[in-house]
């Protein structure tokens, strides 16, 4: 199996090196080192100009283009913004800038290298220069240009015997402190005013706030199942569909993003998720700063997870921060951590720490080295509250229970030490190596379709979890990916492992009855490859992503032994341009997944071998860009 899977490997790696140019906006995939620095190539370039009512440019507009990807662009002196390396396709074009009503979206179809756009014009929010000032609940002008206004602007006010009384009120002390409403330039004194002035004037700042942030964002409307077998989709007795509602708004800056993100779900587990996060990019220091907060409530459950939840719920609250500071253009340094709490966990703070290094020993770039040392720790069931890096965002949607529950949930900690190297060929090609070791206490293991040790029916809504015991593992890694204009990447990924058991597992009793694969041999080596796919046909506004893992050592459920198998994860989305208006643009999602667990850099290498018999789920639903 070992020369075969290696075989394999030498034949990918020369057909991606010798392929045709093929197209890509990737996806990044997160666990090889070499695929995640790298961008999609140079699209299209497009220009053009903000301007005023009065056909005069404006500087430092933000401007935003919302499409298969985002860009952000902030207008100069002479009013001129350029996007760099936009994919073709359609995409929402809109300007903001603090004082100026933003226009509506513009849909500007990207389809040819370079490409200029008609100026933007943008109204002052007071009418104009010589307009009177709405400020807070007033209507009129400012203190400033009262006397003015009154008196020699006259044809410009009403003539009536009430305008002429409302205009000659005696001044209110009132006006300097509060800003009051305002006729004319006169205040209207009297107590009742100076609290309508206050209730106004909140909501008015608010609404002048909002309207000067470029927000963007999508809605996803989703419905969510999973089954074990294709048969399952038919049955009453499969796991019955749910509704997911997630939100995501984004408002770029000219110096960083603002990123809030929120699902719910409602049924027999209701539960909703909230993220926020800031990120400050291009500067020297370029830092992300977010957190996450995750609540599940059982209506009704499997028995093991009620009796193992306090209150019928759990909650996850996160916080996290990350820098990278670029000291020289060949030299940047990484740095960062993760807080965690757990409500169900008896140690319920966990704190994950990490640190990188990246040298590039040439000029021109072309070859980087990253060095990365961190911590990891992750509670049992964290997937269910902690938002995924990358693809649909569900809330928690199912419940889990340990599988021994006197021993309760064990966190697992992994100590990851990694070097890599990556080279650029030709702008296109990219060439990765990695070595790495690692060092695993408590390995998590997921069991799905188990029988429940209280002897209660147990659905795809529910899992087990329990613990494997210790792991040293040292391994190596190739990869190789490829993008090009045409808006396809392809990367092959292969990995080699070999680990030494250390000690006996805490929950081996169980596990030599309900899944004996999972309790492995004191040493191991381990094989896996990866290969992904992310493409968009510019025709029909389609986008494809596909991910096949092959590995060497999953647990299975039928034999006592490691296997052979596969995992996948697909997506489907179709832009639907027959339902686009109001500034919107609205798009089909479907699907397809077996991989249980996000592949990332510093996870273990066992944490997805070791769930056993994964349920493949089902995500369909539209999307609506804003």
């Amino acid at each position: 199996m070992s020369q075969y899977i290696t075989r394999c490997t030498l034949a990918a790696v020369m057909c991606a090196a010798a392929a045709a140019p093929v197209p890509a906006q990737t996806r990044a995939r997160v666990h090889p080192a070499a695929l995640a620095s790298v961008t999609a190539a140079p699209q299209a370039v497009v220009h053009g100009i903000v301007r005023d009512d009065r056909g005069r440019p404006l500087a430092g507009a933000v401007v935003t283009a919302l499409g298969a990807t985002m860009s952000v662009a902030v207008s100069d002196e002479e009013g001129r913004f350029a996007f760099q390396n936009l994919p073709f396709g359609p995409y929402l074009v809109r300007a903001h800038l603090q004082g100026y009503l933003p226009p509506r979206a513009r849909l500007v179809q990207v389809n040819r290298a370079s490409l200029t756009v008609a100026s933007i014009a943008l109204t002052r929010q007071d009418g104009g220069d010589n307009a009177p000032s709405v400020l807070e609940a007033s209507v009129g002008a400012t203190e400033g240009s009262g006397s003015a206004t009154a008196e020699g602007d006259g044809d410009r006010h009403d003539h009536g015997e009430v305008a002429w009384r409302l205009r000659h009120l005696k001044r209110s002390v009132l006006r300097s402190a509060a800003g009051l409403v305002n006729y004319a330039g006169d205040s209207l004194g009297g107590d009742s005013l100076a609290s309508l002035g206050r209730a106004v004037a909140t909501p008015a700042r608010v609404a002048s706030i909002l309207a000067d942030v470029p927000w963007n964002g999508h809605l996803d409307l989703l419905t969510t199942t999973s089954f074990d077998r294709p048969q399952d989709l038919f049955s009453t007795e499969a796991w019955l569909p749910r509704g997911v509602a997630f939100l995501s708004l984004e408002a770029p800056t000219p110096g960083g993003q603002w990123d809030m993100r929120g699902a719910v779900t409602h049924g027999d587990l209701a539960s909703w998720i909230l993220a926020g996060s800031y990120r400050r990019a291009p500067a020297p220091h370029r830092y992300e700063a977010g957190f996450s907060y995750g609540v599940q409530q059982y209506l009704r459950a499997a028995p093991d997870a009620r009796a193992a939840v306090s209150e019928g719920g759990r909650t996850v609250g996160a916080f996290h921060a990350h820098d990278e500071w670029t000291m020289t253009p060949r030299l940047a340094v990484g740095y960062g951590a993760k807080y965690a709490r757990y409500d169900y966990l008896a140690e319920r703070g966990l704190f994950s720490p990490r640190a990188s290094v990246r040298i590039a020993p040439t000029a021109d770039e072309a070859l980087t080295i990253r060095a990365a040392v961190s911590r990891r720790a992750i509670a049992p069931g964290a997937e269910e509250f902690i938002p995924p890096a990358s693809g649909p965002w569900l809330p928690p949607e199912r419940t889990f229970s340990s599988i021994s529950p006197r021993r309760g949930f064990t966190p697992e900690r992994v100590d990851h030490v990694e070097l890599a190297a990556e080279r650029t060929w030709a702008g296109a090609l990219v060439v990765g190596v990695r070595a790495f070791r690692q060092r695993v206490d408590e390995q998590l293991v997921t069991l799905f379709g188990a029988s429940s040790p209280s002897g209660a029916e147990v659905g795809l809504g529910h899992y087990y979890v329990a613990s494997a015991g210790d792991v040293d593992a040292h391994g190596w890694g190739v990869s190789v990916s490829r993008t090009t204009a045409e808006r396809l990447r392809a990367s092959v990924d292969y990995s080699q492992v070999r680990s030494t058991r250390v000690g006996s597992a805490p929950d081996a009793a169980s596990l030599a009855v309900l899944a004996p694969a999972v309790l492995r041999d004191d040493r191991q080596r381990v094989h896996d490859m990866t290969a992904s796919v992310d493409t968009t046909l510019p025709f029909t506004s389609t986008r494809v992503f596909a991910l096949y893992k092959v590995n060497s050592h999953f647990a299975g459920v039928e034999t006592g032994e490691p296997r052979f198998g596969a995992r996948f994860d697909v997506q489907l989305t179709q832009a639907l341009p027959f339902l686009n208006g109001a500034g919107g643009q609205w798009e089909m999602l479907v699907a397809v997944r077996s991989l249980f667990r996000e592949d990332l850099v510093d996870a273990s290498v066992y944490d997805e071998l070791l769930v056993v018999r994964p349920p493949k789920r089902v995500v369909g639903g539209v999307t609506v860009k804003f």
